[in-house]
């Protein structure tokens, strides 16, 4: 589990005991590298709305620094969850300059709507990950984690009440979105040139295939077909296999080393505000 110091750093506990019900926060699956083996479908649920497809497609430099942008979407991710209360501050600051040019006819940085569907998209990637590496969540740690995740969105424009009461009126709200999606020419093409690796480094795209292939089976079915990605019944058997497999090996070991990822990313965050350099 990630506890915080007085200064609002992560403190990752040593331990590798599971967390006891009604203990789960937040910061559990936040500070998870498991998380990463999501990331890829979070971002496709993102794009199949129109507006936030639009909108990086036409905007975003994934495809020419993808790496820089798994890092600045990380760091937002961490800084809200994990950070002190100025560098939440800070963060949303830069985000908001950063947004201010990103507008089309069919999107709007600054749109609440499409920002309530991106926090969507994270919760449901830390709720879904961490279900699969560590069970089922009882019911008084999923309605505090389910609490907590509107921070995603509320961080930014994202109204208190605009995150669906209850856990079933977001069920709701997430079944009718995903069921409303229809992706268009420009997106899917988009999506084959960032699951390529677009223009990353030759070592990760290297492991664009093993990425490729986790992000298609988290995908509903659904947009499977409206992204036009192929899903065999082959690939449903490994895909199984892959999660009766990995995740008692995952849970093998040491926290610190699990959560690597966010040290890295906080450490890098620190750095940068400490040196006054570009962060989003």
């Amino acid at each position: 589990m990630v506890t915080r110091t007085g200064e609002g750093a992560p403190r990752v506990a040593t331990e590798s005991r599971p967390i006891p019900p009604g203990s789960v926060d937040l910061a559990d699956f936040v500070g998870e590298s498991m998380l990463l083996l999501g990331a890829g479908a979070t971002v496709l649920l993102q794009l199949a709305e129109r507006g936030v497809g639009h909108g990086v497609a036409e905007h975003s430099t994934t495809l020419q620094r993808p790496l820089d942008r798994l890092r600045t979407t990380m760091t937002y991710v961490y800084a809200v969850t994990l950070g002190s209360p100025e560098e939440k501050q800070q963060i949303v600051r830069m985000v908001n300059k950063a947004h201010v040019p990103v507008h089309s006819e069919t999107y709007n940085a600054f749109d609440p709507e499409l920002q309530l569907w991106v926090a969507a998209t994270l919760y449901r990637n830390g709720a879904e990950m961490y279900s699969r590496m560590f069970g089922e969540l009882g019911d008084n740690d999923l309605e505090h984690l389910y609490r907590q995740s509107a921070v995603y969105g509320t961080a930014l424009q994202v109204k208190e009440h605009m995150w669906p009461a209850t856990r079933a009126d977001f069920e709701a709200y997430w079944d009718e979105k995903i069921a409303s999606f229809e992706v268009d020419a420009k997106v899917r093409a988009f999506t084959r040139h960032l699951l390529s690796g677009g223009d990353a480094p030759l070592a990760v795209r290297a492991l664009m295939p093993v990425q490729r292939f986790m992000t298609i089976g988290l995908l509903p079915q659904r947009l499977r077909e409206e992204f036009a990605l192929p899903w065999s019944r082959r690939d449903q058997r490994r895909f199984d296999l892959f999660w009766k497999v990995f995740p008692p090996l995952y849970r093998l070991v040491p926290r610190p080393i699990r959560q690597l990822s966010a040290t890295y990313y906080l450490r890098d965050m620190r750095r940068r505000m400490a040196a006054q350099q570009h962060l989003i």
